[in-house]
């Protein structure tokens, strides 16, 4: 059940949006103007009916008790979810205690809400019928490991044979050979079941012709695909951590293998990124007792967001898995015992000196990773020519901002939230430098999303 008195803040509601458009138009929907009818239960349900364009209003009404994040559901015609209306529900409701009181919910928003709080399944999926399916067949489910190994490895040898291709013509011919090679030869690897492959490969075809320097950062990339498709074709001959590895970053799903480890796991960060193909979430939790930061990873068909939403800022009362390879931070989660709750907790932070150092670490188990989880204490961002930086308040050390980092809006949030004082700030810590997610203000306050 949710805490009804304690109501979510503006930027936790907004960080549910599914894109800028969606967040725009919900805060226009955030007033109680076009609103009737609103009110919210005690179980953690909020309802309205909202004007729209047609005659009659959209029936809105949100989950918030939902264990594994809101739930929502609108007569409107949008595919995004949350929706418009559910955004613009939810700012009503988190600014305006009046503008929702508390009611009995109508019949329609009734129905929806006890048709899906049905028994939770605690151990294993349920099936069609609300009993747990029923165990695969072990012997079929290592023929199709087997199949789909083959099939890597016909993959990762002819990409060797590409590479060596390229190699031998000069890094000069990526540049006029133009961006379709590179998209038959991902599709290749997309024939071969070979996803993380496909995509290493997506990403070096766009190098060629980027600015100063691209034949440096074309080869260094090269020799990370090389050492991959190395790596899968020797997969036997390494360390079953490094393996494991490999293999994920191959493509190759892997269930959770670890322990279930039971925190309060704080919602840190909470962002998507898409291609034609598929939408990737990525939620970032660090767990108050065990004081270890895990990633999850949830997905979502092209043009949809994935299900799991998880709002920056509150508490998750979970059980979370390990997925194998040696230095990974992705889990699968769990069972859940409450509803995520709004908090004022923070990870205690590290020195840029550390930050860097701990990038540097990972690097040995892990050498196709872009970047680790850290949360940065007592930094104060400053201008540096063109660029922006992390500065140490205590050292005379500072981490550069990657690229992305320095053309999104939350770059001015984090310099507003400073205003030339010392905050704390939690991010990606990578070889392209810093990207900051959430930040807290020095002294007690509420964390305030970046991304």
């Amino acid at each position: 059940m949710t805490q009804q008195g304690v109501r979510w803040t503006a930027d936790q509601v907004l960080a549910l949006a599914p894109d800028l458009a969606s967040r725009t138009a919900g805060s226009k929907l955030g007033a109680a103007g076009p609103w009737s009818e609103a009110g919210s239960s005690g179980e953690g349900a909020v309802w309205g009916l909202c004007e729209g364009s047609g005659g009659k209003p959209y029936r809105t009404v949100v989950d918030i008790a939902d264990a594994s994040g809101p739930a929502y559901r609108c007569s409107c015609p949008s595919r995004k979810f949350p929706c418009k209306h559910a955004l613009g529900l939810l700012l009503l409701w988190a600014g305006d205690e009046g503008a929702v009181p508390r009611a009995e919910a109508p019949e329609w928003a009734r129905q929806w809400i006890t048709g899906r709080r049905g028994p939770v399944i605690r151990n294993g999926a349920a099936g069609p019928s609300g009993s747990p399916s029923g165990p695969a067949d072990p012997e079929a489910a290592r023929r199709r490991a087997e199949r789909r190994a083959e099939r890597v490895t016909a993959g990762a040898s002819e990409l060797e044979q590409r590479l060596t291709d390229l190699l031998r013509g000069g890094l000069a011919t990526a540049e006029r050979s133009g961006y379709g090679l590179w998209e038959e030869t991902a599709a290749r690897m997309v024939d071969a079941q070979a996803q993380g492959l496909a995509t290493r490969v997506r990403e070096l075809g766009a190098l060629p012709g980027t600015g100063p320097g691209w034949p440096v950062r074309l080869l260094e990339e090269c020799a990370l695909l090389h050492l991959l498709a190395q790596g899968w074709l020797r997969r036997d001959r390494l360390p079953e951590g490094l393996a494991a590895t490999v293999r994920s970053r191959t493509g190759l799903p892997a269930p959770a293998d670890g322990p279930p480890v039971r925190d309060r796991w704080l919602v840190l960060a909470q962002y998507d990124s898409a291609d034609a193909r598929l939408t990737t979430r990525r939620i970032w939790l660090y767990g108050t007792d065990s004081r270890r930061t895990a990633l999850l990873l949830s997905y979502g068909a092209a043009g949809r967001a994935p299900e799991l939403t998880l709002p920056v800022g509150l508490v998750l009362d979970a059980e979370l898995s390990a997925r194998p390879g040696t230095g990974q931070a992705r889990a699968a989660l769990g069972e859940r015992f409450a509803a995520p709750a709004p908090t004022t907790g923070r990870p205690p932070g590290t020195t840029t000196t550390r930050a860097a150092a701990r990038y540097g670490d990972a690097l040995r188990d892990d050498p196709w990773l872009d970047a680790v989880p850290v949360t940065l204490d007592r930094v104060i961002p400053a201008p540096d020519g063109d660029s922006w930086q992390l500065a140490d308040a205590d050292e005379d050390t500072a981490l550069p901002l990657t690229a992305a980092a320095r053309s999104r809006p939350g770059l001015w949030r984090l310099v507003a939230l400073s205003g030339g004082a010392p905050v704390t700030v939690f991010g990606e810590c990578g070889h392209q430098g810093f990207t900051p997610l959430a930040a807290w203000p020095e002294g007690p306050g509420e964390v305030v999303p970046l991304c």
